[in-house]
């Protein structure tokens, strides 16, 4: 099965559990996500399957959102509730306190990565050294915070919707902000509603997969990968150049029986074979007039 499943990953799994289990329910290895949530965490997760696995990178890369609860007067060593409590602090803060630090997170900001993160460090995972007691030095790591919408403050509670990049560590942010404030904060709850154009409103659980596995009738709920790149041109081969496509050549656009410019003015183009099949993305190079592969999806 080749396509994307937009997946609302459940309390208690890992990412990992996630693919695992799918590889279980869908009878086939090939399957990754695109981008890790705590096992804590909640929300969209999409996952690939078979040739949609060469978007994983693309899809991780995509714009993020997240609604949190920051919990202040707690310090942790996960950053979150889950870990070791480190410190208790008094907190006395006003609203007011806490509206004009939490502007000052948006934009382009660095954080440290946390001990209890998936990041490798010489071969070894950042929370695998962190549960041998170990510590070691990270580097700040920049990352863009797009918005923070403050959706209610009832101290020493504040519910956020965040919108960032990759790599962005809820956690850290709440951390930070703890820390700015002179009281600490801890990640209390984590939620993820969108994953570039996936949101949790479409997403399904586990349960359901398995429901549509068991009826006979989960390849019609696969997203098609192709649908990622409705902004894109599309271009049909002509059956004479059908060739060139499936050996992923560079081709003219006399090869192409059909070529429709989208109306973004993108560079790049679905492309599909003479038998209406899509085989691959293409970038128009304008100084040679020459499509060229940018990635394929068959073998």
């Amino acid at each position: 099965m080749n396509g994307i499943l937009n997946i609302y990953k459940e309390r208690g799994y890992t990412s990992h559990d996630v693919v695992a289990k799918l590889r279980g329910i869908c009878r086939q290895k090939k399957i990754g996500h695109t981008g890790t949530l705590d096992p804590d965490a909640q929300g969209v997760l999409p996952v690939c399957l078979g040739s949609a696995t060469r978007v994983c990178d693309m899809l991780t890369d995509k714009t993020k959102e997240y609604e949190t609860v920051l919990l202040f007067g707690i310090v942790t060593d996960t950053q979150d509730i889950s870990g070791t409590v480190l410190k208790r602090n008094e907190v006395s803060l006003s609203a007011g306190d806490v509206t004009s630090v939490i502007k000052d997170f948006t934009g382009d900001i660095e954080q440290i990565p946390p001990m209890y993160s998936a990041i490798k460090v010489g071969g070894k995972k950042l929370y695998e050294l962190a549960r041998e007691g170990k510590e070691i030095e990270r580097k700040p790591r920049p990352v863009t915070i797009h918005s923070i919408d403050i959706i209610s403050i009832d101290l020493p509670r504040v519910r956020l919707h965040v919108t960032c990049s990759k790599g962005t560590y809820i956690r850290t942010l709440c951390h930070d902000i703890g820390a700015k404030l002179g009281c600490g904060a801890a990640m209390e709850s984590l939620i993820r509603t969108r994953s570039g154009d996936f949101t949790a409103d479409s997403a399904v659980k586990l349960s359901t997969v398995q429901e549509w596995a068991d009826e006979g009738s989960l390849e019609e709920h696969l997203i098609p990968v192709e649908k990622l790149f409705e902004d894109c041109g599309s271009i049909v081969m002509s059956e004479g150049a059908d060739k060139l496509l499936m050996n992923g050549n560079p081709f003219k656009k006399s090869d192409a029986a059909a070529v429709k410019v989208s109306d973004v003015k993108s560079l790049r183009f679905r492309v599909y074979g003479s038998n209406g099949d899509f085989a691959a993305l293409y970038d128009l190079d304008p100084s040679s007039g020459l499509y060229k592969v940018f990635k394929m999806f068959i073998s």
